[in-house]
């Protein structure tokens, strides 16, 4: 895969190590959903290096001073239904009072792209931080198509961030968004005929709600 200017894949070690146990095929669904959430709180301390922040006064037990804060109400969390559900949790702890919306897509098995079935946002999104979250990142189809719903809501500030992606799906939504910064802990090799990441770790939302 060529490299993209929007697109940051993390190279960590704490990452690399819960992403070996999050793949394992016999980690249970209350660990599988904890580590999704630690890998989700893990990124979003690196993504949201540009976050809004305001300056306040403070008064300390000695003296007052002034300090940096993150502006209230100025991120938005979109998860797309219904894994990205799995990441929110982990972008709470650090934005607890963030706004949530959903987007609802589906994949066509035939056609391997997706459909949409339901979108709510926050009202004012459009002058938010919006991040989008999706565990894996696969054709980039479910990715582009959600960008392009919040874009259409008159955001300008929209971040994707995915915990497991495959080269076809990052280059898509890197091409077709150059706009949009994409976070990835972890590339993988490819996508097989069925459009599923290898070696990748199954059905995220299987494994998060323990349906099959």
């Amino acid at each position: 895969m060529k490299n993209y200017d929007n697109v940051i894949i993390f190279d960590h070690p704490l990452i690399r190590h819960k992403i070996a146990i999050l793949r394992d095929a016999r980690t249970s669904m209350k660990e599988f959903r904890e580590l999704v959430e630690e890998i989700t709180t893990l990124m979003t301390y690196e993504s949201f290096k540009d976050v809004p922040t305001t300056e306040i006064e403070v008064t300390t037990p000695l003296e007052t001073c002034t300090q940096t804060v993150v502006k209230d109400n100025s991120v938005v969390i979109v998860p797309i239904l219904r894994a990205g559900l799995g990441m929110v949790n982990g972008v709470h702890v650090l934005f607890p009072s963030a706004k949530v919306g959903h987007i609802g897509m589906c994949r066509n098995e035939e056609t391997l792209l997706p459909d949409t079935y339901y979108c709510k946002l926050p009202s004012g999104i459009e002058d938010k931080f919006v991040i989008i979250v999706d565990p894996m990142l696969a054709t980039g189809g479910s990715a582009c198509d959600a960008i392009d719903l919040i874009k259409a809501k008159g955001c300008k500030k929209i971040k994707f961030m995915a915990i497991i992606g495959a080269p076809e799906g990052v280059s898509k939504v890197a091409e077709a968004h150059p706009d949009v910064d994409i976070y990835v802990s972890t590339l993988d090799r490819c996508l097989n005929e069925y459009g599923y990441i290898l070696p990748g770790l199954g059905d995220a939302g299987d494994r998060l709600f323990g349906t099959k």
